[in-house]
């Protein structure tokens, strides 16, 4: 099983258009225990039946923080190491060494991030390793694989657990 982190994983959406998407992150978020950060602005309400229905019934199990630009974002937590996710980014995921409370931030499904949040110097770029000649994958996948990944390094590294019992 998964252990809740002292110091919890944060998934960043920057300008999310889909709903659903948004929606499977935040159910990510409750069975993980990472927090959900949302920063606008978004292509839906956060009252979106959509939204809520992708979700299920897992929305007051994640912990939620909205903010009105990246910036703001970034002002709200200015010793954050983050990861920006791009499809552009030269460095693989697998190439990271993720910690806990570290910041996975993602782009919008139509842009993708943004460069100047790209080339603004907030964080290192990464990605996730795909065949050539496709564009990207959906946002909902992408974050899952990025927090399973962290999740992996980060709780089942091996380093100071204990070897299974031969029962």
């Amino acid at each position: 099983m998964l252990e809740p982190l002292a110091r919890p994983l944060h998934l960043v959406l920057v300008s999310p258009q889909i709903p659903p998407n948004t929606g499977n992150v935040a159910r990510l978020c409750a069975v993980t225990g990472c927090r959900l950060i949302l920063v606008e602005p978004l292509g839906f309400s956060i009252d979106d039946r959509q939204l809520k229905r992708a979700g299920l019934d897992y929305w007051d199990k994640v912990f939620l923080r909205l903010y009105p630009t990246y910036s703001a974002y970034v002002e709200a937590y200015p010793e954050a190491r983050r990861w920006l996710f791009s499809a552009r980014a030269q460095t693989s995921l697998f190439e990271a060494r993720f910690e806990a409370g570290d910041h996975l931030v993602f782009g919008s499904e139509v842009t993708g991030l943004l460069p100047e949040v790209m080339e603004g110097g907030t964080g290192t770029a990464v990605t996730i390793p795909m065949l050539e000649g496709v564009r990207s994958m959906n946002l909902s996948t992408a974050v899952g694989v990025g927090t399973y990944e962290a999740l992996r390094q980060v709780c089942f590294s091996g380093v100071g657990r204990r070897a299974p019992s031969a029962s």
